[in-house]
Formats: C-alpha cells, structure tokens, sequence
C-alpha cells in the first residue's frame, strides 16, 4: 500500500476521449495559480504521442500537464506507457525506458508493474501539496479490471479518492455513469466520491434533471457541468482519437498534405502548422488520394514505419508523392517519415514488428537500419538554412546514414541532423518540436511560399494562454472547492 500523505485525486472517465487529460491540465494550472506544488500523474497510458524527458520518455499529455502545473515533465508522472506497434502488442516503456513487449492477450500482465507504480507516485508524491491523477479508458470494463493499474486497481493501491467524467456531447451520459456504478464492485465503488459532467452545449441548467437522476442512482454528488471548450483544439492532443487537421483555408498561401499511417506518432509536430492563419493543413485518411494542389507533403513520425511503408503503398500514396515531387513539391518526413523517404528500412531484430526490409520512396539518397538501442534525448537545434535556433527532442531507434546527410536542415552541437536533397525540395530529420520555434517554423514557410506565409503565431504564448482559458472554464463550471475537499479525504483513513 502507499502511504496517504499527499492530498490526491483521480479523475476518472466513463470511456476513452471522454476529456480526462484536458481537465487534469485545467485542474493543474488552476490550482497552482493558487499557489500549491501540484504534480500530475498517469499510472498507466497508451499512446504512441510521446515526449522526452531528461531521465525517458512519457505520454505527451502528461508533458502538457507538467507544463499546466508549471513544472517541468519527469518520467515519473508517467511510469507505464503502452505505445502500440500493432493491433496485438505493444512497447513497454517503464519509468521512461524500454522494457519489452505487452500483447494484447496478456493484458493482465500489467499488474507486475504496480511496485514500479507505487515507486514513482511516492516519489512524485513526495513534496507536492496535491497529485492530480488521471485514469486510462474506464474503469467499467470489467473484464480488464485483474491486474488493472490504470484505473481503480490503482486507486485501492494508493488510497486516492476519485472523480468518475462523462461525455454528455456523445450521447447517454446518465446510462454510462449509472452503468458504471452498477456494475463495479462495492469497494471499487467506494473509491468514487462524485461525478461531474463534460462538454455540455447550451444552457447547463437545462441538464438539472440529470444530474438529480444520477444522483439518486449512484448516490455520488455531482461536482458540476462543464461546458464545450473550443480552444480545446488549439492544444496538443493525447492520442489519435483526438487526431485533427486545420479548418479549411482555401487562400491559404501554403497548402500542406499528411496522410495518416496506422503507426502515426507524435502528430503534435503537425499543431504550430495547423494553427497558423496562413497553412492549409489537411489529414489524409485512408482511401483519400493526395491532393493535386499542395505545396508540401509531410511524412510524420511512425511507430512501426516497415508496416506504415506497406500501407503507404497499398493506398497508392507513394504514387502521388513521386507525382507531387515531379511536380515540383516538396516532401518533409519527420523521424519515422524521414525513414521512409530513404533507399531503404531494415529492421534485422524485428524492434517494430517481424524482421525484415522493405524499399523506401528512395527521394533521399540515405539508408535506414533499426538497432536496439533507442535514442530518448532533449536537443537545442539551429535551422541550418537560416541560423533561426529552437528545441527539439529524439525519441527513435537506428540510425539513418547516406550522401544526402551532408546537406542536413538542422545542426545538434555543431553536427548535422537530417538529409536533403540536392535542390532542397526534399528533407527529413530525427527531430520532433521544431515547428514550435516560432523563428525556425517563419523561415520554412517562407522557403516554402514566400511573404505571403508570414507566421502569425507565437506559439508558445497560445498555449499558455489556452491553458490559462481552460482552468477559468473548470473554476466557473466545476465545484472546485468539493474536489480539492476530495483529494484532502486521502489523508483520512
């Protein structure tokens, strides 16, 4: 058991995507503003939108919680991360490193990392007036409930109170939180203290009724009903539920093209582009073929890129991108894109899936082996084009080496990073985050379209002021005062 000296609460939600991870960010900037060592938390997550961390690497939403909390990111908030590699299995990354293999039937392994769990919420733990933990899925499938760490399993662990959300926006939130109820166990029950209800449109007093009806089903308090947040969308998304392009901008002086691989990771690369006034980015699902009118294809990053190469093929995407390079396009691949648009992959260990190789588009002159050995590193980088600076990250394995390195777009203390092609209209790199520069994202567009891409963005301020919005919304929408209440009941055998 953990010890119960640190005031904690969990939020927990009725489904996946029910906005669990926005509200764990909007309760931490509130309650630091107030002044309070906040620290968030996430036992177990499954994403392949990860970030890196001095000591590994962990779900990006936890990093955005870190920030929300104005703290920097640990391995620690974020102990177990599921990054899936296939519809079956998935990398185990464990307090921030590689620890092998989950498949999917063996789910009820993850019970054995519940010390390591335990390890890392104490330590987190450890100084902070308030640890603000966030569940994975729901804790109402049952049939997962053995060996859970993720949800209630972890929170009879820890002896941390928690808060059950529903989606009204989806339809049949009182059936999904009076059936939660009904079908856990009484001491799983127990643990829940209240419920509260997310993205309500309209008047929110027209849903009383509601909230009186779960109430008397579940005998849970309701602790408020927050209303749609639209600047939602203007923040970095947990997985590839949340996976969205821009609004249309048929003006637009840059028009920008991203088919959407099984095996996408760190899609956030894609979110400085999106948000600019003058970018027209569009997500390509399968089936879709690729624009004739765009200025750029991005490649992004990829989990598994041997089986997103298959995929790429089977979806005649490889056929449009030769066509818009032929064209005059340009091509940029990030991290497992980058991979992609060499001579060749090969996976000899089988690190993503079985071993083997498989040709690349073969727009770069450079060739790709996977090793074991993972790269999970925080990087200050400079635009080599034109001198712009900003921080990146790595989270890959192998190594990518050929002709086309020596003209590489960014610089790593003082050595080149990436590949280009002779006339520059093809380029790749390990890097993720660069686009967050606001410097170094206003030199790509105007490479790419001129003065008429002028950025109009600072990224980083919008996001803070985002984040700022958010916990404004939960103060006046959430009974803020019965939550932290809640989390102090830890203390309280």
């Amino acid at each position: 058991m953990c010890s119960a000296r640190t005031p904690a609460v969990m939020i927990l939600g009725t489904g996946s995507n029910v906005g669990k991870s926005l509200i764990v960010a909007g309760l931490c900037r509130l309650f630091a503003d107030r002044g309070l060592a906040v620290r968030p938390f996430k036992p177990q997550n499954m994403s392949n939108n990860a970030a890196a961390t001095p000591h590994g690497e962990i779900g990006r939403a936890q990093a955005l919680q870190a920030r929300a909390a104005r703290i920097a990111p640990h391995v620690d908030m974020n102990p177990v991360l599921l990054k899936p590699e296939s519809e079956t299995g998935s990398q185990i990354i464990l307090q921030g490193r590689v620890a092998g293999r989950l498949a999917a039937g063996d789910y009820a392994r993850r019970g054995q990392f519940l010390p390591e769990v335990l390890e890392s919420f104490a330590r987190l733990s450890d100084g902070a007036d308030l640890v603000i933990v966030e569940g994975a899925g729901s804790p109402a499938e049952t049939n997962l409930r053995a060996g859970d760490i993720a949800n209630l399993g972890f929170a009879r662990a820890a002896s941390a109170p928690a808060i059950l959300v529903g989606d009204i926006d989806r339809g049949g939130v009182i059936a999904s939180i009076v059936g939660t109820h009904a079908v856990l166990d009484a001491a799983d029950r127990a643990m829940i203290r209240g419920f509260a209800i997310n993205r309500f449109r309209g008047d929110a007093g027209l849903f009383a009724e509601g909230l009186a009806t779960i109430e008397r089903a579940t005998g849970w308090p309701g602790l408020g009903v927050a209303p749609w947040f639209d600047d939602a969308a203007r923040l970095p998304a947990e997985d590839g539920l949340d996976l969205r392009g821009g609004p249309r901008r048929p003006g637009a002086a840059l028009r920008i093209a991203v088919p959407v691989l099984p095996g996408i990771a760190n899609f956030d690369d894609l979110d400085p582009l999106r948000l600019e006034p003058a970018v027209d980015l569009r997500l390509l699902a399968r089936g879709q073929a690729l624009p004739g009118d765009v200025d750029l294809v991005i490649l992004p990053g990829s989990k598994t890129t041997l089986r997103d190469l298959g995929v790429l093929r089977e979806e005649g995407w490889d056929v449009d991108i030769l066509a818009h390079r032929r064209r005059g396009g340009h091509v940029l691949g990030l991290c497992g894109g980058y991979q992609m648009l060499g001579r060749v992959v090969r996976d000899p260990h089988g690190l993503e899936g079985p071993a083997g190789q498989a040709p690349g588009l073969g727009l770069l002159d450079v060739d790709t082996v996977l090793a074991p050995t993972k790269t999970v590193r925080e990087v200050d980088f400079v635009d080599a084009a034109g001198g712009a600076a900003g921080r990146a990250y790595e989270i890959h394995l192998g190594a990518t080496e050929g002709p086309d390195t020596a003209r590489a777009p960014y610089r790593v203390a003082g050595r080149g990073e990436g590949a280009a092609s002779r006339d520059g209209r093809v380029s790749g790199a390990y890097l993720h985050g660069v686009f967050a520069s606001d410097a170094v994202r206003a030199a790509f567009m105007a490479r790419l379209a001129g003065e008429a891409a002028a950025p109009a963005l600072v990224y980083d301020d919008a996001i803070e002021r985002t984040l700022d919005a958010l916990a404004g919304h939960l103060a006046r929408s959430l009974d803020v005062e019965a939550i932290l209440a809640i989390a102090r009941s830890r203390l309280t055998p």
